[in-house]
């Protein structure tokens, strides 16, 4: 299947769902503390989506139960949001936004602090969020798909911490998921070719021990296999000639 290459309407639409998508990240991300279920977390993101005139992309995707997946410790990703799950101090949580705008979707996470943070929650997260930015640092037109993994893992693993290989980015548009896949591993030089106008997330999953996940009975939660954190950020971007434009920016 090809790589959409977005034309100006394309963006602008991008671009606004992006927006739409990180307002609402940031708005959660200020009501994260103890005693928080991930119920209302949920419930967060699908109001202040629908107040902005937008629709939560997960809800129903697939069958998936939720309007934003809730990843908790130890929870990888695809977290199912409950109202018998509740923050606890030294916690940490991945809350993954998606919103369908007029027709395009803009998709972002974070991994947030509950409360004061350990040091391996401390380390993870600052982790994950650098490779991230690590990721995105090498896009462009031109570059290749494996540069982007390449860079990912080389810091993960510099940092002692191990990359998730079974999940990873894609590209994005008037469908949430759409080709290419982006592995947040690989080998420099290798891989799809980049052009201008594609549209893709950049979504490390960073794990505190080892790489290996499980994957539970109820088709969605992943989680670590040794029980240790995992931790993750996410930005939906634009591959421009110069670089990359980050559609997800948090807002001033």
């Amino acid at each position: 299947m090809s790589i959409t290459i977005h034309d100006d309407v394309a963006l602008t639409a991008l671009r606004r769902a992006g927006a739409a998508a990180a307002r609402t990240l940031a708005m959660v991300g200020t009501r994260i503390r103890p005693g928080v279920t991930t119920a209302q977390i949920e419930a967060w993101v699908r109001e202040d989506t629908i107040r902005q005139g937008g629709w939560p992309s997960q809800l129903g995707y697939q069958g998936f139960p939720a309007a934003a997946c809730t990843s908790r410790n130890h929870v990888v990703c695809h977290g199912i949001p409950s109202a018998n799950e509740m923050l606890e101090p030294g916690d940490i949580v991945n809350v993954d936004v998606t919103t369908c705008l007029d027709g395009y979707h803009g998709d972002t996470s974070a991994t947030f602090f509950v409360g004061e943070p350990g040091p391996d929650a401390l380390h993870v997260v600052e982790v994950a969020r650098r490779c991230r930015d690590a990721g995105i640092a090498t896009v462009r037109d031109g570059a290749r798909l494996g540069d982007i993994g390449h860079a990912i893992e080389r810091l993960a693993r510099s940092e002692g911490c191990q990359v998730v290989r079974e999940l990873g980015g894609h590209g994005i548009g008037r469908s949430m998921h759409m080709p290419p896949h982006v592995a947040h591993h690989g080998r420099a030089g290798t891989g799809t070719r980049l052009r201008a106008g594609m549209a893709l997330t950049i979504e490390p999953m960073i794990n505190a021990g080892g790489a290996a996940v499980r994957f539970l009975s109820d088709g969605w939660t992943v989680v670590t296999a040794d029980g240790r954190l995992s931790a993750q950020f996410e930005h939906t971007l634009l591959v421009t000639r110069a670089g990359a434009e980050i559609l997800t920016a948090p807002p001033a």
